[in-house]
């Protein structure tokens, strides 16, 4: 990809970022990424049913775009610059670049994409959509309900000292962690339906070894993980990538947003009391999550089981 063309989509990348990362007051659960990204794909038309865009959608949108951009049905778009910024030198494979920067953009401009005719929502994409709102109705009829300060204290009652065990019972499920913590009802883990329709993903997760949730996510500190090993009180996050596949430019800048959320992930595990743990499917995706944040270099793991 040309140097110009790689410098406006990391501009545009990192604008991406800013106008995603403060959602409305008003909304009470802001949307994922990946819903956000299927929402706005379903209105392009695609040559492939949406395969693509299902299996991209986690990744930030210009990543989506430049991944997916050679299945978009092009005999029915035509991009315009109006604005100049993704102008170029005029050459014939230049409307692939001038049309990717457009589609990357945060907000795509008025009259930069001209569609012919009417489009209707992409077959896998509606699927995924549909799953989604399947998902949700699942999830507000298992919301969890928080007690209230009476009900709270009971539980501390029964916490009292007890004799020492003989040996013969059973291990606890948990190793004990500060009153502190288990007084936050948020550090309680709570199993919830997986999100996204990515079912190697969700097969990855399933398959951590001793997961003490397979089949669901599991809720904590206001977090979705992707799987909990009970026993050690270890949390994990897994990334699925074909890291591998990427091009120079992805392999650059995906490690960085990946870490920023990995930062996030383990600093909201750790407060209450669980170890973090990162799956991925390469050593090189290792290597580089590693060289871009030398305080992982230990939890994060390549997937044998995956």
């Amino acid at each position: 990809m040309p140097l110009r063309l790689r410098s406006c989509l990391s501009l545009l990348l990192l604008l991406s970022s800013c106008a995603t990362s403060a959602p409305s007051p008003s909304v009470l659960v802001p949307r994922s990424r990946r819903l956000a990204n299927l929402q706005r794909a379903a209105t392009l038309p695609w040559s492939d049913e949406g395969r693509c865009v299902v299996k991209e959608a986690s990744q930030p949108w210009p990543v989506m775009v430049e991944q997916c951009f050679h299945v978009l049905d092009r005999e029915r778009i035509r991009f315009q610059d109006p604005t100049g910024r993704c102008a170029m030198a005029s050459t014939g494979a230049v409307v692939v670049g001038i049309g990717i920067c457009i589609l990357a953009a945060p907000e795509i401009v008025v009259g930069a994409v001209i569609i012919t005719g009417a489009v209707v929502v992409a077959v896998v994409i509606k699927e995924a959509l549909d799953a989604y709102e399947l998902r949700r109705g699942h999830s507000e009829q298992a919301k969890p309900v928080f007690q209230t300060g009476s009900s709270l204290k009971e539980p501390v009652v029964e916490r009292s000292p007890k004799p020492e065990s003989s040996g013969q019972d059973g291990p606890p499920t948990m190793p004990p962690v500060s009153l502190e913590q288990e007084r936050r009802p948020d550090c309680t883990p709570r199993p919830v339906p997986h999100l996204g329709g990515d079912a190697l993903h969700n097969r990855c997760a399933d398959r951590v070894p001793r997961n003490g949730f397979p089949g669901s996510d599991v809720l904590v500190n206001g977090k979705r993980f992707d799987a909990l090993q009970a026993g050690e009180r270890v949390l994990w996050e897994v990334k699925t990538d074909n890291f591998d596949t990427f091009s120079v430019y992805l392999q650059r800048i995906v490690p960085g947003k990946q870490v920023a959320e990995l930062r996030r992930e383990r600093a909201l595990a750790l407060s209450c009391g669980f170890d973090f743990r990162v799956g991925v499917r390469s050593a090189e995706h290792k290597d580089a999550l590693e060289v871009e944040a030398p305080e992982l270099e230990g939890i994060i793991v390549v997937m044998e089981w995956c």
